[in-house]
């Protein structure tokens, strides 16, 4: 019965007790190193904490105003996902090829074919031509990548230039940046030093309705 009793006390010991340890969280914790004027100004605030937060915050909120300039902006996360039956075969414009097999299709998640990296991407209705003979016209749906922000200079970008967003592509041109529009009835852009300028984002796709 000793015997018994200690292998039950054994057995009871090292499992972890229910409403033990730190609640789970989504928060993470940041640390970073501020120039002199501004530690200066985050110690003379009564709660740093708060007011980084609320910097932050403010910010968010400024970048959502400036971008939605563009157009519409929704986060790729907020689409709800779908599938479509894909035909894993060629076509060309020449003799027809019949489509109406559904055992020949397979399901794709569209979403994740144009989003690869959803919690990244964006999804934009622009507003403007300035870069239709980019293919992209007024009223079109691009998919940006916010985690590319080395476009190459054939790529189209979301760029913030002076704290408005324009979709154009950048080139590097006699050691100055430039932003260049796909339609000669727009002016390039140099970027000087004095600018405020970034890369927001890679267009990765165009959606819109075949225009006749």
């Amino acid at each position: 019965m000793e015997t018994m009793d200690n292998s039950m006390k054994k057995g009871s010991r090292g499992g972890k007790r229910e409403g033990a340890g730190r609640p789970g969280t989504d928060s993470k914790l940041y640390t970073f190193r501020a120039p002199k004027g501004m530690a200066e100004y985050i110690d003379a605030q009564d709660n740093k904490t708060d007011f980084i937060k609320n910097c932050i915050a403010k910010s968010i909120v400024d970048e959502r105003t400036n971008l939605e300039k563009l157009g519409t902006v929704y986060s790729a996360t907020q689409i709800k996902e779908m599938n479509l039956p894909y035909f894993d075969i060629g076509i060309v414009a020449g003799f027809p090829i019949p489509l109406d097999n559904d055992e020949k299709a397979q399901d794709i998640e569209l979403l994740k074919m144009l989003c690869p990296n959803p919690e990244s991407c964006y999804l934009i209705r622009v507003e403007g031509y300035s870069m239709i003979d980019a293919g992209i016209h007024s009223g079109d749906i691009v998919i940006v990548d916010k985690s590319n922000r080395n476009p190459t200079e054939s790529q189209v970008a979301v760029c913030e230039f002076n704290g408005d967003y324009t979709l154009k592509r950048f080139v590097k041109r006699d050691g100055f940046g430039w932003l260049i529009p796909a339609n000669p009835d727009f002016p390039e852009i140099k970027v000087t030093p004095d600018d405020r300028f970034s890369i927001w984002g890679t267009v990765t796709y165009i959606i819109h309705k075949p225009r006749h």
